[in-house]
């Protein structure tokens, strides 16, 4: 089942609460997403930290067994 792109921003958005969040749908089907994440807390975390932060607020939505987002180009940064 597909993911809305307003799904995929309150997930991030719950553990990030103050973040820059820019969600592009690639693809038009709801599983193929870009993902921008800004946010103060991932100073001094390296780019690898970063994303696994993001990918743990996606509490396995992320080709986990419901399947519901195929792919996520992501993109993180402290502010």
């Amino acid at each position: 089942m597909a993911m809305q792109a307003h799904e995929l921003e309150e997930l991030i958005r719950a553990a990030f609460p103050d973040a820059s969040i820019t969600i592009t749908d690639l693809a038009g089907d709801g599983n193929h997403y870009a993902a921008e994440v800004i946010d103060s807390s991932f100073e001094g975390m390296n780019r690898v930290q970063q994303q696994r932060a993001v990918y743990a607020a996606l509490k396995g939505k992320m080709n986990g067994p419901s399947g519901e987002l195929h792919a996520l180009a992501l993109t993180t940064r402290a502010s």
